[in-house]
């Protein structure tokens, strides 16, 4: 993967959150629940972990997944 194809704009951040999916649901997080949302933005898989707060959703990270810790739909790890 070049260095082009590992940037997340924020345009990726909204897609995934607009109209991925939960893969993975941490209620018990330090940081209050928290939520981590599978998408892809054109030929590239995002993954998206925020947090729903009350005035606001905080984005807590934002990584284009692994092959080497997850399996080949990004969804489930290794």
């Amino acid at each position: 993967m070049n260095n082009e194809e590992e940037v997340i704009s924020v345009d990726e951040v909204k897609h995934v959150i607009m109209n991925g999916e939960i893969i993975e649901d941490y209620p018990e997080d330090k940081r209050g629940h928290s939520a981590l949302l599978f998408g892809f933005s054109g030929r590239k898989a995002v993954h998206v972990v925020c947090a729903p707060k009350k005035e606001y959703l905080a984005i807590i990270t934002a990584y284009i997944p692994s092959a080497a810790h997850w399996k080949n739909n990004f969804k489930t790890r290794k």
